[in-house]
């Protein structure tokens, strides 16, 4: 069976208080209930910024009696464990990663902070180029990028909507897109907001799984080939109906549409109102390309409205088009 990168065992990524971020602290927790090898690594990897990566190296065996071998890589460590099952296994590598750091801890030598070998130095990300935060405070911006590497998927894009406030108070608005997800936040500086952006695409990801582990898989992308090709009945519909009649709503026919096709809707509504003093808002599609379209209007409801028409325009021209 060929080697593949496991998606268990990313555990909870919730933020968590300033305490003791030795390896000696987090140690003394194996003797509690509840707690395993593999949520003690993380949650060191997570204090010093590298988090464990599990590997699925083999997996060989009768149905009745299989046998798996993970590795775990963290910082500098590498080990492997084997086991009847996949968790046993990722069991044993885990364990096996701690003694050799807690042997670490004990050797006498330099460059430590609070007791273990300092492991916390910035990573550049190379989507953002922007020195990760490593203090005793878990790395959003870092996690959420390990996890698009572990999973294969298109690294996690930031952008700055807007900047607002005078010179000594700003705010800045940056959105965090990791496949066909988006989250906006506000901080008062672009490295803050967009910390906070990644914190609330993390606790996103955990909502959608359920659960603390993270385990939502994006949908496939959809090409507007396959809107073209697609005699699915709101697609039908679209075509043939004009978008013209008084007082749709064009947000649930949107909204009909998009889940018949597979693909999400987003709206991002822009704080600052047009020169004609109506609110303005962007809807975006994760089709491939990516669609934005813009609206506006009196209030917020009525820009989600304006927008959402305006992606059925572009929807209904692009689907057209032979």
């Amino acid at each position: 069976m060929s080697s593949a990168m496991s998606q268990e065992g990313f555990q909870s990524v919730a933020e968590e208080s300033p305490g003791d971020t030795s390896l000696n602290a987090l140690e003394t927790q194996r003797g509690t209930p509840g707690k395993t090898p593999i949520q003690i690594l993380h949650e060191y990897g997570t204090k010093s910024g590298n988090l464990p990566v599990y590997v699925l190296e083999k997996a060989e065996g009768e149905a009745h009696q299989p046998s798996f071998v993970f590795s775990v890589k963290i910082g500098d460590v590498s080990c492997t464990g084997q086991g009847p099952s996949k968790k046993a296994a990722k069991h044993q590598a885990a364990e096996a990663a701690l003694s050799i750091l807690q042997q670490d801890n004990e050797t006498v030598c330099g460059n430590r902070v609070d007791g273990i070998p300092n492991r916390n130095i910035p990573v550049k990300s190379e989507s953002n180029g922007v020195a990760a935060e490593t203090n005793n405070h878990p790395n959003s911006v870092g996690i959420l990028q390990e996890l698009a590497l572990q999973r294969g998927w298109r690294l996690p894009e930031y952008t700055v909507l807007m900047e607002a406030g005078p010179p000594h108070k700003r705010e800045f608005t940056v959105t965090c897109r990791l496949e066909s997800l988006s989250e906006k936040a506000v901080g008062n500086s672009k490295k803050g907001a967009k910390k906070a952006a990644a914190e609330k695409m993390i606790a996103k990801l955990q909502s959608l799984s359920g659960c603390s582990e993270i385990t939502w898989m994006p949908k496939p992308s959809v090409r507007f080939e396959n809107l073209r090709n697609s005699s699915a009945e709101k697609m039908c519909l679209l075509r043939r109906n004009p978008l013209s009649i008084p007082n749709t709503d064009y947000i649930q026919l949107m909204l009909e549409l998009s889940n018949e096709q597979g693909f999400e809707v987003t709206y991002f509504d822009i704080d600052e109102l047009t020169v004609n003093g109506q609110y303005q808002c962007l809807a975006e599609l994760s089709t491939s390309p990516v669609t934005v379209c813009h609206g506006t209007g009196i209030s917020c409801s009525n820009a989600h409205n304006d927008a959402a028409h305006s992606a059925l325009q572009y929807i209904k021209i692009m689907a057209s088009i032979k």
